[in-house]
């Protein structure tokens, strides 16, 4: 089983960058698919990016070209580096496993503020 713990969130300026890092505790994370999931109070979690076991990578289109989602499997950690920051990005970012077995597991969260 993987236990995700977020970390790196904060107060950035519109237009500034942030790095949001996931250490995943357990085995076989090299195995898992990670995600990372943002929520606004009020609204739906949303899905932001993810990465295969094998590299591959998908995003929401309001995060491409500003946001890449990146995995060391030697330090059991997956990174959201974003960039131009938004307003609109502001929410709690989550961290979420998902392995080929169809167990899942979710971060507690890291809050991530873009204002002036």
């Amino acid at each position: 089983q993987v236990q995700p713990v977020e970390s790196g969130g904060g107060l950035v300026q519109p237009g500034g960058s942030l790095r949001l890092s996931c250490a995943a505790s357990g085995s076989s994370f090299s195995s898992w698919s990670m995600a990372w999931y943002r929520q606004v109070p009020g609204k739906q979690r949303e899905f932001v990016a993810r990465v295969t076991s094998g590299g591959s990578t998908i995003y929401v289109e309001s995060v491409k070209g500003r946001f890449t989602i990146s995995r060391d499997n030697t330090k059991n950690t997956v990174y959201l580096q974003m960039s131009s920051l938004k307003p609109d990005d502001t929410a709690i970012y989550y961290c979420y496993a998902l392995s080929s077995f169809g167990h899942t597991a979710w971060g507690q969260g890291t809050q991530v503020t873009v204002s002036s």
